[in-house]
């Protein structure tokens, strides 16, 4: 495997990938597609991977197809050192002659932005598609790389019946640093800390650099980074949740967008729900819905204990912050009030989005195999209608054993999650209400571990039993 240069963070299992890609390619034709929203660190990625093996990058940019093919013929042309200046008529042009000078050096091409490029030259995929035949044919050696940062764009172009489908040996999508990464890239050591800048930046690496590495010092240092950060309106972080919406491809209506994730970031997150906060009928914002699912900013959940129903969740932790805390008062930050913002807006913080984030968080802890005893079959969340007491039960993570067929659903553990509360023996009453009534459903509940999440801690006068697990922000980070 090729030696990942030390200024890459982590990204083993990309880097590993990448590797086996480049040495495929020394012998046989290899296509891949290489996706990720934008800011992932994707280009920064290919461009170290083209740096080590000495092979062919090109990012494009949003331009004219005339201008595209000038800025490509001159990247290619500085590659091969051609002593001829290198001007194609048309992309089948280009891509012919791009196949012949780097495909005899076994070495990877990497094009990357390939969305601004097919977007004015709609034909490209189908004549990459047609040269990665005729190499095939022909024996040849190639690794040609395709990246994006048009989820859906990306996602199409091995889909269905598009023109390379069936023809890539590499599909890969370069996501967010999870949690606790994300506090070692972050160098945050102090958990409580650590949940709280996630929850406004998430796992995206590039918003260290937006932010020339300011992080916060401490618990008592969070609210000054808070203003000096992500509402200032000198730092790229305080647009950048307009930004990630606008430069998507597919949304034309950017005001209707903001209001549906406005509504999801607001806990109208069902589709009735959202369709009542921003005046449409339910079966009008169908179409926003998936376009917002397509390109990774929203994502749909299912109730795991009712077919048929789920709820929507916002995918980027920075535009939870920017919907719920920024946009209803964007006039005063822009204007310097920060301060006053925040401490009007800090109550909000930790109700509707700490206390949903924290809640995500431990739904990505139960995914770990060995914490309830096994590997996880499903994860999430659903309610449980208990008709003596004439009241709903929310379990917050549900973690079920794989399915097999012909016998009943095994439930590995069921969980509450309070992000600002003590927990103690009404929390595990409440759970253990929930599991009589799993059993009473059919569910096998025999082994199932009843378990307390914290951001507060728990209470010291409760002592649980042998199927209680407590779960505070240390065991998160552990």
């Amino acid at each position: 495997m090729l030696t990942k240069p030390d200024r890459i963070f982590d990204r083993e299992f990309e880097w590993r990938h990448l590797s086996a890609f480049v040495e495929r390619g020394r012998d046989t034709v290899q296509l891949g597609v290489v996706s990720g929203r934008r800011r992932q660190g994707k280009t920064f990625l290919l461009e170290a991977l083209a740096s080590e093996t000495g092979g062919f990058y090109f990012g494009a940019t949003q331009a004219t197809e005339a201008e595209s093919l000038r800025l490509f013929s001159a990247a290619l042309q500085d590659y091969a050192k051609s002593p001829v200046r290198l001007r194609f008529a048309d992309w089948d042009e280009a891509i012919r002659h791009l196949f012949t000078v780097a495909g005899d050096t076994g070495r990877p091409i990497v094009i990357d932005e390939f969305p601004y490029l097919s977007k004015v030259s709609p034909a490209l995929p189908s004549i990459i598609q047609r040269e990665v035949d005729r190499a095939i044919s022909q024996g040849g050696r190639l690794a040609l790389l395709l990246c994006g940062s048009a989820m859906s764009v990306m996602g199409g172009l091995l889909a269905g019946s598009a023109p390379l489908r069936g023809r890539a040996t590499l599909e890969l999508v370069v996501k967010p640093f999870d949690y606790p990464l994300a506090a070692g890239y972050w160098k945050i050591g102090d958990p409580a800390l650590a949940a709280r800048v996630h929850a406004v930046v998430g796992g995206t690496p590039a918003y260290l650099r937006f932010l020339n590495g300011d992080i916060p010092e401490s618990m008592d240092d969070f609210d000054e980074w808070v203003l000096r950060t992500v509402l200032d309106p000198g730092t790229p972080l305080f647009r950048e949740a307009r930004y990630l919406l606008e430069e998507e491809a597919d949304i034309r209506d950017s005001a209707l967008y903001h209001s549906v994730l406005a509504a999801v970031a607001a806990g109208d997150n069902t589709r009735g729900g959202i369709a009542s906060y921003i005046g449409r009928k339910a079966a009008d914002i169908g179409h926003h819905l998936n376009v917002l699912e397509d390109n990774c900013l929203l994502r749909r959940e299912p109730d795991v204990f009712r077919a048929g129903r789920s709820v929507y969740r916002v995918a980027e932790p920075l535009i939870s912050f920017y919907q719920v805390i920024m946009r209803p008062q964007w006039g005063l930050l822009e204007s310097g009030r920060a301060a006053a913002v925040w401490t009007d807006a800090r109550p909000r913080f930790h109700s509707q989005i700490m206390g949903p984030h924290f809640e995500e968080l431990c739904r990505r802890f139960a995914l770990v195999e060995p914490v309830f005893g096994g590997l996880p079959g499903e994860v999430g969340a659903g309610a449980l209608t208990d008709h003596a007491y004439r009241t709903q039960i929310q379990v917050d993570v549900a973690v079920f054993a794989p399915a097999v067929p012909g016998e009943p659903r095994r439930v590995m553990s069921i969980g509450e999650v309070k992000w600002g509360d003590v927990m103690g023996a009404r929390h595990v009453e409440r759970l253990r209400r929930a599991r009589d009534l799993l059993a009473e459903k059919g569910y096998d509940t025999r082994e199932t571990v009843l378990a307390c999440y914290s951001g507060a801690g728990f209470d010291p006068a409760f002592h649980p039993e042998d199927d209680v697990r407590m779960i505070g922000l240390p065991e998160l980070y552990s």
